[in-house]
């Protein structure tokens, strides 16, 4: 069986999507959901799915205990599901090409430090961007420069808000992640 762990900082509905994808595939198992936050929302949706959570301080993460965490684990693939914080070096050298993140726009545009939710959605907007879209990528040191592993666009053209930006990314986000996550997994 394949092992996934999902890192999620906050409501957690790419979390969910993935964990509802695999639910029911048996040679799939979404092994825990680890976060940064005691109220984010990806916990409630985790126990749903009868998915083990494991809370941790931002100095657990960067002084190895996350790592004994996903150690224990063995994940065939650690995936950033709206994880806020930057992912750490020993975490990433230890699962080579096993670290994956989404990001809400078409990499290398509106990529960086401080790039997630409104925020790209509102500088995709304020450049008059036709389109945006999602970019699955691996995770490296620095923030959004791993390769990348698939992209897909949508329209904005028409969108008068970063908040209607965000709604059609949103939506590929949800279709697409939980497929390029088996593809994936599938090819190791």
């Amino acid at each position: 069986m394949k092992k996934i762990i999902l890192f999620a900082s906050g409501g957690g509905s790419n979390a969910e999507q993935i964990m509802q994808y695999f639910d029911e595939k048996k040679q799939f198992e979404v092994s825990a959901v680890l976060t940064n936050n005691q109220n984010a929302g990806v916990i409630d949706r985790a126990k749903s799915y009868n998915v083990p959570v494991h809370v941790f301080a931002k100095e657990e993460l960067n002084n190895g205990k996350v790592l004994e965490i996903v150690n224990e684990i063995k994940p065939d693939l650690i995936v950033l599901a709206g994880f806020l914080l930057k992912f750490p070096s020993d975490i990433i050298a230890a699962y080579p090409d096993k670290v994956i993140n989404i990001h809400p726009a078409l990499l290398p545009k509106y990529g960086g430090k401080g790039m997630y939710g409104i925020n790209v959605h509102r500088a995709v907007l304020e450049n008059k961007e036709k389109e945006s879209g999602i970019t699955i990528h691996y995770v490296n040191d620095n923030y959004d420069e791993g390769n990348i592993i698939y992209q897909h666009t949508v329209v904005v053209e028409h969108c008068t808000t970063p908040e209607e930006v965000g709604e059609h990314v949103l939506a590929l986000e949800h279709e697409y992640f939980p497929r390029v996550i088996e593809g994936i997994l599938n090819k190791q």
